[in-house]
């Protein structure tokens, strides 16, 4: 007998209950995505007294400034490392916190929490433990020969940033590949066991084939996070440099559009970096889903 199916006598309750998510999501991401596309297409003078509509200058001029296309390539390589260092260090944590020891609970809760902490915060914390003269972690690294300064050298800053950023999502995709192990019937891997597979055949020949779900999951959510919603982070710790080594594409959004005052420019970067984001799920789910098994 299957599950029961819930029906309504009208059709007035079910849009009162979604009404309110609809609301939100029409006034705080429709709405906002529109007035961008709009103002995309217009110029204004730096008080907003003024406009100006000026059709696809702002995407000309976007499309022909070459420090535009270092901040996507900035933003391709800080994506991916940021996913693939969080995606590779949570698994490790999720496949060590799945054993049945003593204590599991508390390990699995204190994982858990740094994805409660704002990513400025991270990027304060992580400020203070690798800033150059007083950061302990720092301080470490030039006592065995790395003269580390994030400040000055652009490789630096950009490890540092992805180190902060990769740190803030872990937790997100810890629980997430904890819950894929978790599902997986303990007769599976037993059964491969006793046919004299080893630990690391079964992980990768059964456990992480199961996972593919989940993984393919988490790399669409943290290419989305990579892209969006690090800004925090690299306010915080290297304001976009030195150099623009660390200027991703939502940070010169807010600094051409903010800072510098072009706001249809700045509306541009925005429509632009949307279209890329849904771009590249999309490349995701036409060929990378076809690896994964349900």
């Amino acid at each position: 007998m299957g599950p029961e199916r819930i029906t309504f006598g009208g059709r007035l309750l079910p849009a009162a209950l979604i009404a309110p998510q609809l609301l939100i999501v029409g006034l705080f991401f429709y709405w906002p995505a529109v007035q961008a596309v709009w103002q995309s297409f217009q110029m204004q003078d730096a008080f907003g007294l003024s406009t100006e509509f000026v059709w696809f200058e702002n995407y000309r001029a976007l499309f022909t400034d070459p420090a535009y296309y270092q901040a996507l390539v900035t933003t391709l390589v800080f994506a991916a490392a940021v996913a693939g260092l969080s995606l590779g260090f949570a698994l490790l944590l999720a496949v060590m916190a799945d054993r049945e020891i003593r204590g599991s609970g508390i390990y699995r809760t204190l994982l858990i929490w740094p994805y409660a902490v704002a990513p400025a915060v991270a990027g304060v914390l992580f400020g203070f433990l690798f800033q150059p003269g007083l950061g302990l972690i720092a301080r470490g690294l030039n006592q065995i020969g790395i003269p580390w300064n994030p400040l000055l050298d652009g490789n630096h800053a950009m490890i540092l940033v992805v180190m902060a950023a990769a740190w803030k999502q872990v937790s997100y995709n810890f629980l997430f590949f904890l819950a894929g192990l978790q599902a997986i019937p303990g007769s599976v891997i037993e059964a491969a066991a006793i046919d004299g597979a080893g630990p690391a055949r079964r992980f990768w020949t059964i456990v992480f084939p199961l996972l593919s779900p989940t993984t393919f999951f988490l790399m669409v959510v943290n290419v989305v996070y990579a892209f969006c919603e690090t800004f925090g982070v690299i306010d915080v710790l290297t304001h976009g440099g030195p150099g623009r080594a660390t200027q991703t594409l939502v940070y010169k959004v807010y600094q051409d559009g903010r800072i510098g005052a072009d706001l249809g420019g700045s509306a541009a970067q925005s429509v632009v970096l949307m279209a890329i984001v849904i771009g590249l799920t999309a490349i995701q789910f036409r060929y990378v889903e076809k690896r994964v098994a349900y």
